[in-house]
């Protein structure tokens, strides 16, 4: 039987680059490009197909930034697909940074400026928006939206007899210090983009704890191309999940020689924190029932 993979955000970047590797890896499993524009999906499966004509890929369409598109491409995928391999959670957005000059001058003359300089830490600012939903763009994006995706795809996921993998693309810049349980869309923050990638980390630890799933995470570091961005991506499709570690991240990294690793990271979470949150998101998908009876 051939494994099913569905990649979100695979029509660019590194989720392209996955797409591209794990057919070289494997070209005899289903892909499925889960992807917000259609036209740059049907592009992609076209390119993807001119390298590897025998292999079978499949489009959906799926906006992670609107509920509505995340209901009905759940509803589609679970009547394609009797379950699920793999779920590349990959797309995310960050917005245009904007230098704070403020934090530059304050910066100037503190401990931290050297810290500052060599990490950009506090110098960048980024600007969010409000989506249809209400909901603030990075967080429904990055987190909220693949959150209800997952829980939409229990069915496909959590078969009793193999387990499935969900690996989340994360990032070097997720920073506990950038959280808040109290303003988990980070209203009141100026590093949404950072928020959001802890949440993901806090959410791979719930889920895992609530499921037994092993969900894995990414981390994209030290690489210059998105082919070196997915080395850890394909490397946990070679995994068996029982021998990874839950609160464990996995870094793309590349030598100064070119040469691809995979460095894992222990996660700097608590598991009270992270059940905190994980109920804090249960609580906002009572929210949106409504949308999702209309997609049933």
């Amino acid at each position: 039987m051939k494994k099913v993979v569905v990649v979100t955000g695979a029509s660019s970047g590194i989720g392209l680059a996955l797409c591209g590797r794990l057919l070289s890896e494997d070209d005899r499993l289903h892909l499925c490009l889960a992807c917000r524009n259609p036209g740059k999906a049907e592009a992609t499966r076209a390119s993807l197909l001119s390298a590897h004509p025998s292999a079978e890929i499949s489009l959906v369409h799926l906006d992670v930034s609107n509920l509505q598109s995340v209901f009905q491409a759940s509803k589609e995928l679970k009547l394609r697909f009797g379950r699920l391999d793999y779920l590349y959670v990959n797309a995310g957005i960050m917005p245009n940074p904007q230098f704070n000059l403020k934090a530059f001058f304050s910066g100037l003359f503190s401990r931290k400026v050297i810290h500052m300089f060599s990490t950009a830490e506090g110098l960048l600012t980024q600007e969010d928006r409000v989506t249809a939903d209400g909901l603030q763009e990075v967080f429904e994006t990055n987190v909220f939206g693949h959150f209800i995706l997952i829980r939409e795809l229990e069915p496909l996921l959590c078969c009793p007899d193999i387990p499935s993998q969900v690996i989340w693309t994360s990032s070097s810049n997720a920073r506990k210090s950038n959280f808040s349980l109290e303003d988990i869309q980070h209203v009141k923050g100026s590093e949404p983009y950072s928020s959001s990638k802890y949440a993901t980390d806090l959410l791979s630890l719930a889920l895992n704890r609530n499921f037994n799933q092993q969900l894995r995470f990414f981390i994209n570091s030290l690489t210059t191309t998105p082919y070196n961005g997915a080395e850890a991506l394909l490397w946990l499709f070679r995994q068996k999940p029982e021998f990874l570690n839950p609160l464990t991240k996995y870094h793309s990294a590349t030598t100064g020689l070119g040469n691809n690793y995979v460095k894992p990271q222990k996660m700097d979470l608590d598991e009270e924190t992270a059940e905190k949150f994980y109920q804090n998101l249960l609580d906002l998908e009572k929210r949106f029932g409504a949308i999702r009876a209309k997609s049933i």
